[in-house]
């Protein structure tokens, strides 16, 4: 039988080997956890999802352009309104900059509310006393605590319920106006020192106020409201912890009418009280609108395959330098057999010295097919070095790099590049140096605070996002002449 065409349910990963696996000491208090994270209410629902899955369609279509950012893990202690405020002032920035240099919808899809489980490269790590401890595996599997560094099925409850508190919070700014186009000051950080940059933006915000103040005075405001005042912003995380994924994975009844299309309103998507038959029902995972899959759980007959290829979500594969081209297709053809354009986000993280030359390669593969993915750059992860004060950094102008190599590259073999995948934060840190600030490795230590990987600043974050969409515009200009 050829790969991906066997029966699917939600627990038919179990039947492939898995990597990252997490072992419990208490399998008993496991399968109790379980029991409850199934029994909870969905996160979010499928209605949002099946909207996600067109926005997609719409970027692979060229017709929108993806943002997605956020920490690198979450920990539980980010769940607090300041931070989860400063993630979307900075992601609902970095938008407005990129539509107004874009002139296209963009698709916001934040790294929140379930980023809580880290892959990492050994099960143990070595302290400088020279004693082993276990590694930390995300806030949803033990602390970063040395001291308690045993993984704790408890962590995955606690994991559910400050998804849910940062969810919750997240709806109700957004309902609250807080993404209002009409009131765009609101959305300063007060962090910006640079300038130039301060005056970019400040022009953009009096560009767009000049607009909807126009728009109000002929009344045409009276009937886009809805999107004047607020954006969708959806949800998404690495879906390593397949039990916890499989817990929160419910069925939806297929849509009845001729054209395929459910309803608008919700559907509730708690385990039915009659299980329903495999061909009348989808499966979504309900614990955030999009998932990915790592490096370095990828493999084709692995268990993290298996289980994507059957939800109903949009899905993104990490893409690398230890992925062959040939490898790629495999795994386009199991993840989307019915070639559904943006059913699939390829998140490809080579390093400003590699891109050029793996991504061609991929390009080109991809286009010898039928499948019409979401091709989006994630430049933090291939371009992570070490600086002399011994903190793990990345430098933006290898970040910058990578971003402009890929959108060349896209472009020169007939494609293009319709999303960025960022590590950031709406804090003013310094975790990666360069940028408008000018950041030093000497720097570093002055508010370092990542417990995983660096992540860009305030700053850093809306600098990416003023040079992408200035070259789209340049890009733009000189095509209408």
């Amino acid at each position: 039988m050829a790969e991906g065409t066997s029966a699917w349910s939600p627990d038919s990963w179990k039947t492939k080997p898995i990597k990252q696996d997490v072992v419990y000491d208490d399998a008993g208090e496991l399968d109790t956890v379980l029991s409850r994270v199934t029994n909870m209410p969905p996160l979010v629902s499928s209605p949002e999802i099946d909207r996600l899955r067109e926005q997609l369609k719409e970027v692979a279509e060229g017709r929108a352009f993806l943002l997605q950012g956020g920490d690198c893990a979450e920990s539980f202690d980010y769940c607090n309104p300041l931070a989860i405020e400063d993630k979307l002032k900075v992601l609902l920035q970095m938008s407005l900059v990129l539509i107004w240099g874009m002139r296209m919808p963009i698709v916001r899809i934040a790294r929140m509310a379930g980023q809580y489980a880290k892959p990492r490269s050994s099960p143990f790590e070595k302290l400088s006393d020279g004693s082993t401890i276990m590694s930390y595996r995300g806030d949803n599997v033990n602390s970063i605590d040395p001291e308690n560094r045993r993984p704790d099925p408890q962590r995955l409850l606690s994991a559910y319920f400050h998804s849910a508190a940062t969810v919750n919070y997240v709806r109700l700014l957004l309902a609250a106006g807080f993404a209002d186009l009409h009131k765009p000051e609101a959305w300063d950080l007060g962090y910006v020192r640079n300038k130039d940059i301060r005056s970019d933006y400040q022009n953009i915000v009096n560009r767009l106020t000049d607009s909807l103040k126009f728009m109000g005075v002929i009344g045409a405001t009276e009937t886009s409201a809805s999107s004047l005042n607020t954006v969708d912003l959806y949800t998404s995380h690495e879906a390593l912890l397949l039990d916890y994924e499989q817990a929160l994975t419910r069925p939806v009844p297929k849509p009845l009418d001729k054209q395929k299309k459910r309803s608008s309103y919700y559907e509730p998507a708690t385990p039915p009280r009659v299980p329903l038959a495999p061909e009348l029902c989808d499966w979504y995972n309900l614990s955030a609108h999009f998932i990915w899959i790592g490096d370095r759980t990828r493999q084709l007959d692995g268990a993290h395959i298996e289980y994507f290829r059957g939800v109903k979500n949009p899905v993104g594969v990490k893409v690398g330098p230890t992925m062959e081209a040939e490898e790629l297709v495999r795994v386009l053809d199991i993840l989307d057999p019915l070639f559904e354009p943006g059913r699939v986000t390829l998140i490809t993280r080579y390093g400003a010295d590699k891109i050029d030359k793996f991504l061609p390669a991929h390009i080109a593969a991809v286009q010898k097919t039928e499948h019409k993915p979401v091709w989006c750059c994630d430049p933090c992860h291939g371009n992570t070095t070490t600086a002399p004060t011994g903190h793990k950094t990345r430098s933006f102008d290898a970040i910058m790099s990578e971003i402009t190599s890929n959108m060349r590259i896209h472009q020169a073999l007939g494609s293009r590049l319709s999303g960025i995948h960022l590590e950031l934060t709406g804090e003013h840190v310094t975790e990666c140096t360069g940028g408008s600030q000018e950041l030093s490795h000497s720097d570093l230590p002055s508010n370092y605070q990542t417990f995983c990987d660096p992540r860009l600043n305030y700053e850093q974050s809306l600098d990416i996002a003023f040079k992408i969409a200035k070259d789209f515009e340049s890009e733009r200009q000189s095509s209408s002449r």
